[in-house]
C-alpha cells in the first residue's frame, strides 16, 4: 500500500520538531482547497527541509568524529577480496552495524597493509550515517589525552567525554605504552562504556592479539579483569592479505 502524501509530509515533520500530523495536514488542505498539484508541493518542500537538516546532522557528526574527509573510508571502497582467512567473509558483513545495536566491541587483528583501520573508520562513518556519534583517535593519542587529563586534574571530564560517542574507535594499539595512572583511566573507561545501556561498541585495531596487550598496560591484577569485560562478548576478527 502506498503512503499517502499527509502521512509522508507528518513523518517529514517529525525529525524538524514540527508538531503536524496527517490528519491536521489533511483538514488544513480541506479547508483550504488545495490542489494535488499545490499538496504535493507542500509535501515536496518538508521533505527538502528535513533532507537539508538531514545532511547538517551527518556533517556536523563526521566533522566531531575526526574521521577523513577528503578521502573518507567507506566499505564500498574497501577492497574485500584482497583479504583472506576464517573472518574474512564475516567483514563482509559489517555494514550492517549489527555489533553496534548488539553492544560487542570489535577488533581488527593482522599485519600492517591489510586495511583495519579503513575497515574500523567505515563503520565509524556508517554509524555517522545511522546519526550515531564516532569518535576516532590512535592510542598514542588517547595516552596523550589521559596524561593532560592527569596533569590538569581533569581525569573524570577527559573520560567522560570519551563516553559520549556511540562507536569509540581507538587504532594502533601497541604503539605505545601505558603509564599506571593511564592505565587506571583506560580501565575506568572501559568499565563505564560497559555499563551504557544504549547501542555503543568501542572497536579497536592492532597488529598483536588482545592476549598479548598486557604488556602495553601498567597492572597487575586488574588487567585481566579489565581485559576479560573489554572482550566480554565481542568481535575480534583477525585477516591477512591474498598472497598475489
Amino acid at each position: 500500500m502506498n503512503t499517502s502524501v499527509f502521512d509522508r509530509t507528518a513523518t517529514c515533520c517529525i525529525p524538524l520538531g514540527i508538531d503536524l500530523s496527517a490528519g491536521e495536514l489533511a483538514a488544513y488542505v480541506n479547508e483550504k482547497q488545495l490542489s494535488e498539484e499545490q499538496t504535493t508541493a507542500i509535501a515536496d518542500l518538508f521533505l527538502y527541509l528535513e533532507e537539508k537538516k538531514s545532511q547538517a546532522t551527518l556533517e556536523m557528526l563526521l566533522k566531531f568524529s575526526r574521521l577523513p574527509l577528503k578521502v573518507p573510508k567507506t566499505f564500498e571502497n574497501f577492497d574485500f577480496s584482497r583479504i583472506q582467512g576464517k573472518d574474512s567473509e564475516c567483514l563482509k558483513n559489517l555494514k550492517m552495524l549489527s555489533e553496534i545495536h548488539a553492544r560487542k566491541n570489535i577488533a581488527f587483528i593482522g599485519p600492517p597493509g591489510v586495511g583495519k583501520t579503513h575497515l574500523a573508520q567505515a563503520y565509524g562513518r556508517a554509524c555517522c550515517h545511522e546519526k550515531m556519534k564516532v569518535y576516532f583517535l590512535k592510542a598514542s593519542e588517547l595516552k596523550a589525552k589521559f596524561m593532560q587529563g592527569k596533569r590538569d586534574g581533569t581525569e573524570d571530564k577527559v573520560v567522560g567525554a570519551l563516553l559520549k560517542p556511540s562507536c569509540l574507535i581507538i587504532d594502533e594499539i601497541g604503539r605505545c605504552n601505558f603509564d599506571k595512572e593511564c592505565t587506571r583511566m583506560f580501565f575506568d573507561l572501559i568499565d563505564r562504556r560497559y555499563e551504557k545501556d544504549c547501542p555503543n561498541c568501542m572497536i579497536f585495531t592492532s597488529n598483536r592479539q588482545p592476549k598479548d596487550w598486557q604488556e602495553f598496560f601498567n597492572a597487575k591484577d586488574d588487567l585481566n579483569a579489565a581485559l576479560d569485560r573489554l572482550f566480554d562478548d565481542s568481535k575480534i576478527i583477525n585477516h591477512n592479505l591474498r598472497k598475489s
